[in-house]
């Protein structure tokens, strides 16, 4: 469960048990904003503390290092690598998505607010499932333990659609983080 608990706190990964992937990551084109990088902390839905430690891991490369209580915490800390883009008014990041979920990548929102916050977004699924119902991207259902849908637009087409204001709703968010002290 653990595991299940380190992916909810990136909030790229699962929304109501369902999973949004993309046949396409973004590229290492851009560099994050560096107010992303360092220190974060919230107290998560099961009343545990955790961290989030995110750090350059090359050029406009990031990892993102999650763990309870502290980094000694061995057996809680999971990483996570990911590149980010910046479209319209939106910061986005993008991960690699285990194997085991469809080894394909997942998109996530985020923002840094004007009181120091650190607030990540998950993509709606029933929203996603409608907008390829409706055709305004491409994608299917795919067979996952957790269901799921895969997105196989190219990003520009992806972005476009995020990025309409008619589309604001979207992104639902699902972790808000402060500055943690080193």
């Amino acid at each position: 469960m653990k595991a299940w608990r380190a992916l909810v706190v990136l909030s790229f990964l699962l929304l109501s048990g369902c999973l949004v992937t993309f046949k396409e990551p973004i590229p290492a084109n851009e560099a994050a904003p560096i107010p992303l990088l360092g220190v974060w902390s919230r107290v998560d839905e099961w009343g545990e503390l955790r961290y989030l430690d995110i750090a350059r891991a090359g050029s406009n490369l990031y990892k993102a290092d999650t763990y309870v209580d502290n980094p000694d915490n061995v057996p809680s800390v999971q990483s996570y690598s990911f590149t980010v883009a910046h479209h319209g008014r939106r910061w986005y990041l993008s991960a690699g998505v285990p194997k085991r979920m469809g080894a394909n990548f997942a998109i996530g929102g985020f923002e840094l607010t004007q009181t120091g916050e650190l607030v990540l977004f998950n993509l709606d699924v029933e929203r996603i499932r409608q907008a390829i119902a409706s055709g305004e991207i491409k994608g299917s259902d795919v067979s996952m333990p957790q269901g799921g849908v895969l997105v196989t637009s190219k990003l520009d087409k992806v972005f476009a659609y995020l990025n309409d204001p008619a589309n604001s709703d979207l992104f639902v968010e699902v972790a808000r983080y402060q500055r943690s002290a080193p």
